[in-house]
């Protein structure tokens, strides 16, 4: 498995193209090969790829704007294939659609083609969870329920190891059960401070790495992405180095 850092982690530096290419050249000073783009400003894809290639980085999963994937899907693609990205990654649940059954009936409609369509052109679509997919209707997660609406060659999931523990779920377990479909995993350690959990740096909290990534090796995980929203104030690109070096003593690359 390879480790890449989601530059959501770092978003405040990446609303400009200077500001952008600064961050893709820090990021790679601190070892990282690979990357996710997410929360970046506007960019051409020749840039992107420019930038990647000059920093000996590649781009292995994007979070896309919905309405992008949803009505401009041949674009995504076509996008994603120019910077040698194979995976068209979603955040969440998008549109106020709801945090229900009825509301992943409804994504899944929408998105049920352009899953299709992203697979026929040799690229998979992924799913980002938050906590919110652990609740339970009638016995079953809404997770559960999205990854019931598609087929598992057309749908996969961007496995959240913060979020499944923070809604109550099982990281490695869960990475059992969706065996095949987490090519991509996103890693953030909790910790328990200030009467509450809150995101930090891997090494730092007190989640299973070690158990959640042996569970994902086995379900044939590819790219374990340093994903960190919050850094509670600290510079992003130290907890970028700090996960870097932890996961590294795992023997990660």
């Amino acid at each position: 498995m390879i480790t890449g850092a989601q530059l959501f982690t770092v978003r405040d530096y990446t609303q400009n193209l200077e500001d952008f290419a600064e961050t893709l050249k820090k990021v790679a000073d601190i070892g990282y090969t690979t990357v996710q783009v997410s929360g970046a400003c506007a960019f051409e894809v020749d840039w992107l790829k420019e930038q990647l290639q000059k920093n000996g980085l590649s781009c292995v999963i994007t979070h896309t704007n919905p309405d992008r994937i949803a009505y401009e899907t041949e674009k995504v693609i076509e996008d994603h294939k120019t910077f040698g990205c194979n995976y068209v990654g979603l955040g969440s649940i998008p549109w106020g659609l709801g945090q229900n059954p009825a509301g992943l009936t409804a994504f899944a409609e929408i998105f049920r083609e352009p899953a299709k369509k992203i697979k026929e052109a040799g690229l998979k679509f992924m799913y980002h969870n938050h906590g919110f997919e652990f609740e339970k209707a009638n016995g079953v997660t809404l997770l559960e329920r999205i990854a019931r609406e598609f087929p598992a060659d057309e749908l996969g999931f961007t496995l959240d190891s913060y979020w499944v523990q923070y809604g109550g779920g099982d990281p490695a377990a869960w990475a059992e059960k969706l065996s095949g479909r987490v090519d991509c995993v996103h890693v953030k350690d909790m910790q328990y401070k200030h009467g509450k959990q809150e995101m930090a740096y891997i090494g730092e909290g007190n989640l299973n790495f070690d158990r959640f990534l042996a569970a994902c090796e086995k379900a044939g995980t590819k790219y374990v992405l340093v994903e960190q929203d919050d850094c509670q104030g600290r510079d992003p690109f130290f907890c970028l180095k700090k996960s870097y070096e932890a996961l590294a003593a795992m023997g990660l690359k």
